[in-house]
């Protein structure tokens, strides 16, 4: 799980150029294959997704150069009203930038429209939110995979509540959503609408991104 990307990075949520290029160049040379969602049924041992949540333009600057180099795909999940809006002051990808991106390498996904927390509103007005979500990518003639990133990576922690969630999601025709969890999942999937994803953070050496791809969570670190 990635977010922004930049020349050099000093935040958590920022991957530095020279990293993240140190990080692909290594997958590639592992041999990992890196898969979009659509392609969940075609699994090896070194299956990989890589997701980039927001929509950010740093990630049309730096992405495309560097997936075509290394033979990668990439999911951008899109919270639509950042797109719309703007969020704070980055700069964001706009609509059209998103149907530039090339399909064999970028697939897009969904982030919610108003990238509220899923453990603060209803499942009504969830369902609203990404009715909205999808609507306007529908709109706005962008093809995308029905797979949601959860804003902030959180959803409802009581049962009662996440099956009222998770029947919303299914009912949407959303086949995986997926949280952090920093835990390696696998195949056949179980619990589609709690797949978990490793978060890299902007500081992290390649050692580290070594040790994250095997064992996802790292406690001695």
């Amino acid at each position: 799980m990635y977010h922004q990307i930049e020349k050099e990075s000093h935040e958590d949520l920022t991957v530095s150029f020279k990293n993240l290029e140190q990080q692909f160049e290594y997958l590639n040379k592992k041999n990992y294959t890196s898969k979009f969602f659509s392609e969940l049924n075609t699994l090896g041992k070194k299956s990989i997704i890589l997701t980039f949540d927001d929509g950010y333009k740093n990630n049309l600057d730096y992405l495309p150069s560097l997936l075509e180099k290394y033979d990668l795909k990439a999911t951008i999940f899109i919270p639509t009203k950042f797109i719309q809006k703007g969020y704070k002051d980055y700069p964001m990808m706009s609509f059209e930038d998103i149907r530039s991106l090339n399909k064999k390498h970028f697939e897009i996904a969904l982030h919610s429209h108003n990238h509220q927390n899923f453990r603060d509103i209803s499942a009504d007005s969830i369902k609203t939110d990404l009715e909205t979500n999808m609507q306007i990518l529908n709109n706005e003639g962008i093809n995308y995979s029905k797979v949601l990133a959860y804003p902030y990576g959180k959803y409802p922690k009581k049962t009662v509540e996440k099956k009222k969630i998770f029947s919303v999601l299914k009912n949407l025709g959303i086949e995986f959503a997926v949280r952090i969890g920093n835990k390696v999942n696998y195949f056949p999937i179980n619990q589609p609408y709690e797949l978990c994803r490793i978060d890299i953070k902007g500081k992290d050496s390649l050692l580290k991104f070594k040790l994250k791809l095997i064992f996802g969570r790292l406690k001695l670190f």
